[in-house]
């Protein structure tokens, strides 16, 4: 049974709105130290992505893009114990990024971004975030533009434009 595009419509709007909404209510019960693996997949379900540390631990991204402006790293110890949990779409990580730098250690230190488009006739991939953006008028976006011929780092930008 197909159900009218209103009601699909209706669902998923909802889901755009609680989806943020969950967050307020599950990141407060997740405390380093104490809260386990377990629990976090339970609170926040399956992780976007995983990414193995070298000291044995995991850290679970959890985005929020494209339509919020956060990204969420849970980092789980070899114990199954939370170790860390942090927003990670903060301008102290803008500034960690380096000419150079791949795809995969921006992926790492930033998570998925809202989009990624190639402009072939600038030679370049630019991925983009939503972003915390002052006033509430407007929204905010950080890229990262990548070099198509070195695949590394080219440069970041911030964008504001008007909501609406």
């Amino acid at each position: 049974m197909k159900l009218p595009t209103w009601i699909t419509t209706a669902a998923t709007a909802l889901a755009a709105v609680l989806l943020p909404a969950c967050d307020v209510v599950n990141l407060p019960e997740i405390k380093p130290g104490i809260t386990t693996a377990a629990e976090v997949r339970s609170r926040m379900g399956n992780p976007g992505f995983e990414f193995s540390n070298p000291d044995g631990s995991v850290t679970w991204e959890y985005t929020r893009q494209p339509s919020g402006t956060t990204c969420y790293m849970i980092t789980i110890g070899g114990d199954q114990i939370v170790q860390k949990l942090e927003q990670v779409l903060t301008e102290a990580n803008f500034g960690r990024i380096r000419d150079g730098m791949s795809r995969d250690e921006i992926r790492r230190l930033l998570g998925a971004p809202a989009s990624k488009v190639v402009f072939d006739n600038l030679g370049e991939e630019v991925w983009e975030w939503r972003v915390e953006g002052v006033p509430p008028t407007e929204e905010t976006y950080f890229s990262v533009h990548f070099d198509l011929r070195s695949g590394g780092v080219g440069k970041t930008a911030k964008r504001v434009a008007m909501k609406g």
